[in-house]
């Protein structure tokens, strides 16, 4: 199937795993392809992945992901380096901590790059890169990511099925269909129609410093993810020793617990422009690309988006083909937009801050929604 396909590099390797779940194979009169599925579109995505493959698109450069890692180490180091030399005053002290911001966001982005399985050929090679990336420079565990985000990609914005999304109903209400539902329902966890208001203060500042922070040692602890725990501690003992003999105690609380929300807040409007603002539902079984059309929209390329954004402005391209080397998306991404127009499908691209923007108005719109509903309007 095309999400198989999409998530496995060694294709030959994961096949031997499938051998033993077979159970038959299809009557020759039975359809190859269900019903709720495009049967043109499928075949002419198939068509368009084989013409990536061949175009050579799913090939990394190894020079871009050094340089990635490169400056990600080197803001790391001066983070550190400017409260050693300027002391720990107010202005070293902030700029110290804009740079280690700076520093986790991009680490966020390369560790997503290794998630996929994007920047070696060689499986290996991305999972040891990035536990070295994702459990020991940032302090959260490979593993708890692989399972949270492989749900995410194949089932976006499916409710119970995207774990992206499970912030509804309790903190928000999302998606026209679910805000109308719980209305009806008399449902209320929060005040919905207030909700893009209290967004700013909730989600991007809090959702590391918090809910991360304790479900990524949560699950890595019950699932006994044993090597990733050894690495993640090694976060906690270099940030704590190198930074504990520079800044007091309470100083040192309020470095972490801030450049934890810088951090958060980075991440939350970036990851989120490109997936709230879309079509949220329970799952229709549509073929790979309707899937996640309907639940991603692009940001308009420039050198900044690409930086600011680890490249996540392609997320069409990043959800059709997750194990493609992002320094690629833009040379994909014309054969993609001449896919969907031939189909009729929706191809949406957005200024970055529009599409900033539309987080907000689609919370807005859900809360108003919900609001009407709830009071049998």
């Amino acid at each position: 199937q095309d999400a198989f396909v999409a998530f496995h590099v060694d294709k030959r390797l994961v096949s031997k795993y499938l051998k033993p779940l077979q159970i038959g194979e299809l009557a020759p009169d039975q359809p190859g392809i269900e019903p709720t599925k495009n049967e043109m579109l499928v075949k002419d995505f198939r068509e368009l992945r084989a013409t990536v493959e061949r175009m050579g698109l799913l090939e990394p450069n190894q020079l871009f992901f050094f340089l990635l890692l490169a400056h990600i180490l080197l803001l790391d180091t001066a983070a550190w380096l400017v409260l050693f030399y300027f002391g720990t005053s107010l202005l070293p002290f902030v700029f110290s901590l804009l740079l280690l911001t700076i520093s986790q966001v991009q680490a966020s982005w390369l560790q997503h790059d290794l998630g996929h399985l994007s920047v070696f050929r060689k499986t290996k090679w991305n999972h040891l890169l990035h536990k070295f990336v994702m459990c020991h420079l940032i302090g959260a565990s490979a593993k708890w990511w692989t399972l949270l985000h492989s749900q995410h990609h194949a089932k976006p914005n499916c409710f119970h099925k995207d774990p992206d999304i499970d912030m509804h109903p309790f903190l928000f209400t999302l998606g026209k269909k679910f805000s109308v539902e719980l209305g009806i329902k008399k449902k209320k966890y929060m005040p919905y129609n207030h909700q893009h208001k209290y967004f700013f203060i909730t989600l991007p500042p809090l959702l590391f410093p918090t809910y991360f922070h304790c479900h990524t040692f949560y699950i890595a602890y019950t699932k006994k993810y044993w090597v990733d725990l050894a690495w993640m501690l090694t976060f906690y003992i270099r940030f704590f020793y190198t930074y504990g003999s520079l800044l007091e105690t309470k100083s040192l609380l309020a470095y972490y617990f801030i450049f934890r929300m810088l951090e958060s807040s980075w991440f939350v409007w970036v990851s989120q422009m490109n997936h709230i603002p879309m079509d949220i539902d329970y799952d229709k079984n549509l073929d790979w690309i309707s899937t996640q059309l309907q639940a991603t929209c692009n940001v308009e390329q420039s050198l900044f988006n690409d930086w600011f954004t680890g490249h996540l402005n392609f997320q069409i391209e990043h959800h059709l083909f997750p194990s493609m080397p992002r320094h690629n998306y833009w040379k994909v991404a014309p054969l993609v937009k001449s896919l969907c127009a031939k189909h009729g499908l929706e191809y949406q691209c957005k200024p970055l801050l529009t599409a900033f923007a539309d987080i907000v108005h689609s919370l807005k719109s859900s809360g108003e929604l919900w609001h009407d509903a709830y009071m049998n309007k």
